[in-house]
C-alpha cells in the first residue's frame, strides 16, 4: 500500500471489471475498497461483519432479506448504507455505478454463505488497484 493520496476518479478508470473490487487503501484492519457495479451481484451474507456501501456515481439498490419481511434500498449518488453482520443482501445496480466498500481485510465479496456465484461476479477479497 502506498502512503500517497489516491484520487478515486483516476483509480476507477484503471479499471473496467465490473463486481470485482480494487483495495485503494487500509484503515487499521479494514480495506477500502472500490468496485464498478451493473447489474446483479447474488444473495449473499457477511456472518461476521457489517457491510459498508458509499455510491460514488450512479445509483445502488440493495435487496435485504429480514425478519420483518424483503425490501430494498436505493441508494443514489453521495449516499451511504450499512448492511448488518448476518441480513442476507443482493446489491444490483441497473443502470451501473461505482461504489466504495468498507470492511474488514479479507471479507470475501461473496460473504460466508451465498447463492451459486455466477460467471459474472469477482468471488475475492479485493484485488490491488493496478492489477
Amino acid at each position: 500500500m502506498s502512503n500517497d493520496p489516491v484520487d478515486l476518479s483516476t483509480a476507477l478508470a484503471s479499471f473496467d471489471a465490473l463486481w470485482s473490487p480494487r483495495i485503494v487503501t487500509r484503515v487499521n484492519d479494514y480495506d477500502v475498497r472500490i468496485a464498478k457495479v451493473g447489474g446483479e451481484h447474488l444473495w449473499h451474507v457477511h456472518d461476521h461483519t457489517d457491510e459498508f456501501f458509499l455510491v460514488l456515481d450512479g445509483e445502488l439498490h440493495i435487496g435485504l432479506r429480514e425478519p420483518t419481511g424483503e425490501r430494498t434500498v436505493r441508494l443514489p449518488r453521495g449516499a451511504v448504507f450499512t448492511v448488518p453482520r448476518g441480513t442476507e443482501h443482493k446489491p444490483y445496480a441497473p443502470t451501473g455505478a461505482a461504489i466504495l466498500l468498507f470492511e474488514p481485510t479479507g471479507t470475501p465479496t461473496v460473504g460466508d454463505r451465498h447463492d451459486e456465484i455466477p460467471d459474472h461476479v469477482d468471488a475475492t477479497t479485493g484485488h490491488a488497484l493496478g492489477t
